[in-house]
């Protein structure tokens, strides 16, 4: 994803500013905002699942006292989605991963060729370079952005049809 921040599918569309608009003047507009909402979340859902799947075959070095780097990366991993305010869209995002190991940018690290630079236990003067599994998270929607764009353009769409019928 060149050019933009890491570790995020956008799907936006047109009409969806549009289609927040008429959710807002509705007299259950917060309610239809959510469920809207939940549907693309749950449109995302299986990309989320395959790049939590991803990051937990990533390669462990055994024995390490501190928590699991891996699931706690994966733990982090979820759709969001946003309505109205500086951008509306549909993403699965890698939170930071905070309070783990001290290493808050686990996923972005882990997920870079280069990988990360971190002191060997036991001694703090002695530095390692460590790699992780090559574009873990790219690699997870490759191929399928298509049709997760599609599922939230379809869940969009339902909402779309049900704001449609009640004007009706």
């Amino acid at each position: 994803m060149a050019g933009g921040p890491p570790f995020e599918l956008r799907a936006t569309h047109e009409g969806l500013d549009a289609l927040v608009r008429a959710i807002r003047q509705e007299e259950d507009g917060k309610a239809l905002r959510k469920e809207l909402a939940a549907n693309m979340r749950d449109a995302l859902r299986p990309g989320a699942e395959q790049a939590k799947g991803s990051i937990m075959g990533m390669v462990s070095l055994r024995g390490h006292p501190a928590p699991a780097l891996r699931s706690a990366i994966a733990k982090k991993i979820r759709p969001e989605v946003k309505l109205g305010g500086r951008w509306s869209g549909a993403r699965v995002k890698a939170f930071k991963t905070k309070n783990i190991r001290g290493f808050p940018n686990a996923p972005k690290r882990t997920n870079r060729a280069s990988g990360w630079r971190h002191p060997v236990y036991g001694n703090r003067e002695v530095w390692a370079q460590q790699r992780g599994k090559l574009e873990w998270f790219d690699r997870s929607f490759t191929g399928r952005e298509g049709l997760y764009k599609e599922a939230v353009h379809e869940a969009m769409e339902a909402m779309a049809r049900r704001i449609a019928s009640r004007v009706r």
